[in-house]
């Protein structure tokens, strides 16, 4: 069995994970080098994987000027720092785990699929979703012909009221300027699985959705701009009250809020508070004045070849949780990622039959329900020559499926039908 090595560049929530994961695994993987601008996160990989002081960078430009180093770079940097060290990485040889979004604009994602196919390297996306049990018990049925054609998906992106308020009003991806539209950020998992599942190129999209909540005039009477350490009238019954989101117990999103103010991977309660004390910190901010311009609520339709339609819900106002109809001409399906049942509705015997699904240790906020291990897994099977699955979303595709929300997004701002062939032509890029 071949053992690969790795770099990880971009060792936060993400990049830390991927990496944990290999460790795990190592008769597959070795993780040889890091590269963050956080020490403390340095020092989470370089503990992990006993690594000398040399083999720890403070950034992709400094990992990258080395002669390569290892057989794959693992890119888990912010949504705005893919391009540069992937095309940098594809130059050097290096074949890529890259972290979705592919990049913050259509044409850089077409930039690094026509390098990777030019270099010759491999590119998997960390489309995670595809790597569950769930979806692909989802996808297997699809294929074995169970639900004969589908005439009609719906899928839900249940973000969790929370998250949103975390992720994408307080947090890293709460603005478009300095990340990707939320239906980037968020749902290109979803437009790849409606996609994936059901197999064919899309036609035309529609959009609408705006930011309507998590706005100024939508906050407590009297709220202050900054949450934490003030007086606010509303922090009994505000569920985004950083004491309840933050400091009630220890989570990832905790991590987060601290990270920089921290000397260990996680923060202790005093290093929280400091962070979350000082004014520069968004993670401290009232989420009714954070500075936020992406949508917490959006729907996608689509046309696909062949006449099947599907849409696409997200919203941040929910617990949180994806799920998903496929309507067939044999049969109909609902599957919900949190259920370990898949629901069919058999029109011949008109029947229900439950369908297990086989359950993990890992949940879809935390190791997106076996996603993680899966695709690491696979990509040791995907480079090693010797892979057979069904998941694996290499970069081509993963462009062509980014493609469908960069078209949404102007479907959704100028309120039009996008034909995805000609929104494509303008990139002289071919989509089919």
């Amino acid at each position: 069995m071949k053992k690969f090595t790795a770099i990880v560049i971009g060792a936060g929530g993400r990049g830390a994970a991927y990496a944990e994961i290999m460790k795990q695994h190592p008769d597959k993987f070795d993780v040889v080098g890091v590269a963050d601008p956080i020490r403390a996160r340095q020092e989470h990989i370089k503990n992990l994987f006993d690594l000398p002081e040399e083999a720890c960078y403070p950034g992709f430009d400094e990992i990258l000027s080395q002669p390569k180093m290892a057989d794959i770079a693992i890119i888990a940097t912010m949504d705005d720092i893919h391009t540069e060290p992937a095309l940098r990485a594809i130059e050097l040889g290096y074949d890529l785990l890259l972290e979705k979004p592919v990049a913050q604009t259509p044409e850089e994602c077409i930039a690094i699929a026509q390098a990777a196919e030019k270099k010759g390297v491999s590119v998997l996306v960390c489309h995670v979703l595809r790597y569950t049990p769930f979806y692909k018990r989802v996808k297997e049925l699809v294929m074995d012909g169970k639900l004969g054609d589908i005439m009609s998906a719906m899928a839900v992106e249940g973000v969790g009221n929370v998250h949103q308020s975390h992720s994408y009003v307080r947090g890293d991806w709460h603005r478009e300027d300095e990340t990707t539209p939320m239906l980037l950020a968020k749902c290109c998992h979803d437009l790849d699985i409606i996609q994936w599942i059901l197999d064919k190129p899309c036609k035309k999209v529609s959009s609408f959705g705006e930011l309507t909540h998590f706005k100024p005039e939508n906050a407590p009477e009297g709220a202050p701009k900054r949450c934490y350490g003030t007086e606010c009238p509303a922090r009994e019954t505000c569920p985004y009250c950083v004491e309840k989101v933050y400091l009630a117990s220890d989570t990832w999103m905790s991590r987060t809020a601290a990270r920089g103010y921290c000397k260990e991977f996680w923060p202790t309660k005093e290093e929280l508070h400091t962070a979350l004390a000082d004014p520069k910190n968004n993670f401290g901010a009232c989420v009714y004045h954070a500075g936020n311009d992406v949508v917490d609520h959006q729907v996608v339709n689509m046309e696909f070849e062949g006449g099947c339609t599907a849409s696409l819900s997200m919203n941040a106002f929910n617990k949180g949780g994806r799920y998903i109809r496929l309507f067939g001409t044999k049969a109909e399906l609902y599957a919900n990622a949190n259920d370990t049942e898949i629901t069919i509705w058999d029109f011949e015997t008109r029947e229900t039959e439950k369908i297990p699904v086989k359950k993990t240790d890992e949940s879809i906020a935390g190791g997106h329900g076996g996603g993680d291990t899966g695709i690491i897994l696979e990509l040791h099977e995907y480079l090693s020559g010797e892979y057979n699955g069904f998941c694996a979303a290499d970069i081509d595709i993963s462009v062509k499926n980014h493609l469908i929300g960069f078209a949404s997004e102007k479907a959704r701002r100028n309120d039009t039908i996008e034909n995805i062939v000609d929104y494509c032509k303008r990139f002289n890029f071919e989509y089919k």
